[in-house]
C-alpha cells in the first residue's frame, strides 16, 4: 500500500495550480483520505481522470437497503472499485418491498471480485448461509469477519472460514442463533493471529465451549463474551460453564481488554481462571457476572496495575432466598484493592441492574470514595443505582482533581447540597444526572456563570426544570419523561 504522507517544501509552486494540474499520486493522496462516500462519489463525476483515480483509490465499500438487483449491482460495484479491501453488507430495517437481499451468491461475487478483500461485515443477512461462507474462505487474506445476527450459518460455515483464513486476526459473532462450538473454536485456537474475539449472544455457545480455545488465550488482546440469559435459567446455574474446562491455568497474559456479560465465574475453573492471570489487561467490563468474588478482583488488581477503565455491574436484588448469616461475594475490598494497585485508572463505572434497593449490601460509601481518593488520574465517574452514594461522597469528589466527566443515575441520596460542593472542580467540563429525585433547579445553579461546563445532560428528574438548565453549558440537553416513577 502506498504511503499517503507528504511532505511539502514550497506551496509556491502549487499557488497557481488547480485540482487537474495536479499529478496522479497528490490527487491519490487527496482521495484516499476521503472518508463520506457522497463526496467520492461527486469527485468521480468531475473527470474521467477523476473517475478512474477514485476507483483505484477506494478501498472500502458498504452496501445497505436498496441494492437491487443486488447480484448485478454488487458485480458492477466490485467490478469498478479493484482495490476493495473492506466490504459491509448492512439490511437492518430490511423489508420484502427493498428487494431481494444478498445470499450465498452475493458473496460468491465479492470472494471472485475482490482479490486483495481483507475486511468482512454482515449484518441481519438472514439469507446467508454456510455456503456462501464458504465461498469467503477462498479469500486467502481475510483478516477480520464481523458477524451480527446471520442467524442461518451454523458452526460448519465458520469452520470453513477458519480453516481456509490463515491470517484471521479478528472474529465478532453477535446474535448468531445458530452457531455452535463444533470443531471451529478449537481451529480458531491453533490460529498465530487472532487476537480479537467477540462472542455475543450466541445461544449454542456457552462458557465451557470456550476452553477449546487452548493456545489462542496466550495471543488473544481483546475478549468479549455475552451469555443471552433468556436462555439460561440462572436459578440453577450450578457447573453448568465448567464441565468443558480442564484443570490447568489459562495463559492469558496478553489480554489487554476483557469484556464479559452474564457469564459464570467459578473459583480456579473456566472464567474465574482467567481474571487473576491478566497482567497487561487496560480495560475491564464485568456485567452481571454470577459468582464473581472479591478474591478475583483482588488478584486482578495487583496484576493488571496498568488498568485504566473499570465497569462493574452487579445484580441489585436477589429472588432466592438469602441466609441471615449471608456474606456478599463483592465487597468494599475489591474497591479498595482497586484504589491500591490500579493507580492509573482513569474512568470508572458502578452500577447495579434494574430492581429495588440492593437486599443484600456490596459496595458502601467507603469503598467507593476510597477508590475516587486512591485513584489520582480519574478523570471519569459514573454511579448507576449507586443508593450508598449521597452528599458526604459529593464532598469527598473534591479531591479528584482530574475528573472531567461525572454521571449520576438515579442516585436519591445526592441532593442540591451536594451539587454545589462540587461547582469548584478544576477539570470538570461533562455533567450527566438522571432520574434523581434529590436534585432541583437550585443546585444546579452553582454553575451558572462558571463557563467551565462543556455540556449538561438532563433526565427525567421531577425537580429540575428547562428553564433550570439555560446558560449553564455551552451544550444542554434536557429531557423530563416521568413515567419511570409509575
Amino acid at each position: 500500500m502506498e504511503d499517503n504522507s507528504l511532505l511539502v517544501t514550497n506551496t509556491d509552486d502549487l499557488s497557481d495550480q488547480n485540482m487537474d494540474d495536479l499529478p496522479d499520486h497528490l490527487l491519490w493522496i487527496i482521495f484516499s483520505r476521503l472518508t463520506v462516500a457522497s463526496d467520492l462519489n461527486s469527485i468521480s463525476q468531475v473527470s474521467k481522470r477523476f473517475y478512474e483515480l477514485e476507483r483505484r483509490c477506494r478501498n472500502s465499500l458498504k452496501v445497505k437497503c436498496g441494492l437491487h438487483p443486488v447480484d448485478l449491482a454488487l458485480s458492477s460495484l466490485c467490478s469498478r472499485f479493484i482495490n476493495l479491501r473492506k466490504v459491509e453488507i448492512d439490511y437492518a430495517g430490511w423489508v420484502a418491498k427493498y428487494g431481494k437481499q444478498l445470499d450465498d451468491n452475493g458473496l460468491k461475487i465479492i470472494a471472485s471480485l475482490c482479490p486483495d478483500l481483507q475486511e468482512v461485515g454482515l449484518r441481519f443477512c438472514t439469507f446467508i448461509t454456510d455456503v456462501g461462507l464458504g465461498h469467503l474462505a477462498s479469500c486467502k487474506g481475510l483478516q477480520a469477519v464481523r458477524f451480527n445476527f446471520v442467524p442461518s450459518i451454523t458452526g460448519c460455515g465458520l469452520l470453513s472460514i477458519v480453516t481456509g483464513c490463515k491470517n484471521l486476526s479478528v472474529m465478532h459473532l453477535t446474535l448468531c442463533l445458530h452457531v455452535n462450538s463444533a470443531e471451529w473454536l478449537y481451529f480458531l485456537g491453533r490460529l498465530q493471529n487472532i487476537e480479537d474475539l467477540a462472542i455475543r449472544q450466541c445461544k449454542g455457545i456457552s462458557e465451557s465451549d470456550l476452553a477449546r480455545l487452548g493456545q489462542a488465550w496466550c495471543r488473544l488482546r481483546r475478549f468479549q463474551f455475552q451469555v443471552d440469559v433468556n436462555h439460561r435459567y440462572m436459578k440453577t446455574y450450578g457447573l453448568l460453564g465448567l464441565n468443558g474446562w480442564p484443570d490447568q491455568d489459562v495463559d492469558c497474559e496478553m489480554l489487554e481488554e476483557l469484556k464479559l456479560i452474564n457469564c459464570l465465574i467459578n473459583p480456579n475453573r473456566g472464567l474465574g481462571c482467567i481474571l487473576p492471570k491478566c497482567k497487561h489487561l487496560v480495560r475491564l467490563h464485568l456485567d452481571m457476572c454470577m459468582g464473581l468474588r472479591d478474591r478475583d478482583l483482588v488478584h486482578l488488581a495487583m496484576s493488571s496495575t496498568g488498568l485504566k477503565y473499570l465497569s462493574l455491574r452487579c445484580p441489585s436484588d436477589f429472588s432466592l432466598s438469602v441466609p441471615a448469616n449471608y456474606s456478599p461475594q463483592l465487597s468494599d475490598e475489591s474497591l479498595k484493592a482497586i484504589a491500591k494497585y490500579c493507580i492509573i485508572l482513569e474512568e470508572v463505572s458502578i452500577s447495579f441492574a434494574d430492581g429495588c434497593y440492593p437486599f443484600v449490601p456490596c459496595f458502601s460509601l467507603e469503598g467507593i470514595l476510597a477508590l475516587v481518593e486512591g485513584c489520582h488520574m480519574l478523570k471519569a465517574l459514573v454511579l448507576d443505582r449507586v443508593y450508598a452514594f449521597n452528599d458526604y461522597g459529593m464532598e469527598a469528589l473534591c479531591v479528584a482533581h482530574a475528573l472531567e466527566r461525572l454521571e449520576l443515575i438515579q442516585c436519591p441520596e445526592v441532593s442540591d447540597d451536594g451539587m454545589q460542593l462540587i461547582r469548584h472542580l478544576p477539570s470538570l467540563k461533562h455533567v450527566r444526572v438522571s432520574k434523581c429525585l434529590g436534585i432541583s433547579d437550585e443546585g444546579l445553579a452553582a454553575f451558572m456563570g462558571s463557563d467551565k461546563l462543556e455540556s449538561l445532560k438532563i433526565e427525567d428528574c421531577p425537580k429540575i426544570s428547562e428553564k433550570g438548565t439555560q446558560g449553564l453549558a455551552k451544550m444542554v440537553q434536557f429531557r423530563c419523561d416521568l413515567s419511570w416513577l409509575y
